[in-house]
């Protein structure tokens, strides 16, 4: 039953493919930086889209769809997103281009990895007409990598100062941290990269945006500002081996100038009494 299950859904989405004769509005394309990725690792993708000069102007602001696929054509995750750039502003004969780094989900899978794009309506759900190698139903093959097991990159140890872990949708995990909080992780010796996936989802708590220091021992290795607008933000860091110090360990402090608690403010309309910094879904170390 399962087999013939997939053949009627496989023969489904090529008479969808043949029967879809309207002209596509763009060309999609994929790059992807690592052709061999470890998983629980950074990869950073440049997305491409090539507007047809015969393109009508979007009526609404398309949203991006992408999804991850196995050697067995299942979804595995996606990373759906708004492009930077809105739709409504893309212009016939423009190329759009932008890059988004992610971090591969920890999916018991080692293998080819297809990419597929589209563009569909949060509104209705309905997928716009593209250019290339059709997956049915207006997805489009656009890319492949290898998901592989991690062997160069140095476990990231939570230390102190974080709240205990917490998880969402889409097997996503992350932990809050206090006003300052730590990270180890060994030291190698040599210069890392220093990768720091994090958000501030409480933004109606602060009334302007937080400043984040990140310090080994007295020396002060990255600031930044977390977005206002509660997006998520992927910091790289090079970090010297003469920074990491002479230990065998090397601990990162993260530091933020304001927190907040969100039963202390109406508008969150939360029991939650944590002193909350910023959220960070993932610290990772890759040695250079």
């Amino acid at each position: 039953m399962r087999i013939w299950s997939a053949v009627l859904l496989a023969t489904l989405a090529a008479a969808c493919a043949r029967a879809d004769n309207a002209p596509p509005v763009a060309t999609p394309s994929v790059v992807i930086s690592d052709r061999d990725a470890p998983i629980g690792g950074p990869i950073d993708i440049t997305y491409r889209f090539a507007v047809a000069p015969e393109a009508p102007a979007f009526t609404e602001d398309y949203w991006v769809f992408v999804h991850f696929i196995d050697n067995n054509d299942e979804l595995m995750w996606t990373d759906d997103h708004q492009p930077p750039t809105p739709t409504r502003e893309w212009k016939p004969g423009s190329t759009i281009e932008y890059q988004r780094t992610m971090f591969v989900p920890k999916f018991p899978y080692v293998g080819e990895t297809q990419v597929e794009v589209g563009l569909f309506s949060m509104a209705t759900g309905a997928r716009l007409p593209l250019a290339g190698e059709t997956a049915g139903q207006r997805a489009y093959r656009v890319a492949a990598f290898n998901m592989r097991l991690q062997t160069d990159n140095l476990f990231v140890i939570f230390r102190d100062g974080w709240h205990d872990a917490e998880a969402g949708g889409g097997g996503r995990e992350w932990q809050w941290s206090r006003k300052q909080a730590t990270f180890a992780f060994r030291n190698p010796g040599r210069d890392v990269l220093f990768f720091l996936e994090a958000d501030q989802p409480g933004v109606a708590a602060l009334s302007e945006p937080q400043r984040v220091e990140l310090r080994i021992g007295e020396e002060v290795v990255d600031t930044f500002t977390v977005p206002t607008t509660g997006g998520r933000l992927v910091r790289r860091v090079d970090i010297p081996a003469g920074r990491l110090g002479a230990g065998e360990t090397v601990e990162v402090t993260l530091s933020v100038d304001k927190t907040f608690v969100p039963a202390d403010v109406p508008v969150m309309r939360s029991s939650d009494a944590r002193e909350l910094g910023i959220r960070v879904f993932r610290a990772y170390v890759r040695p250079i």
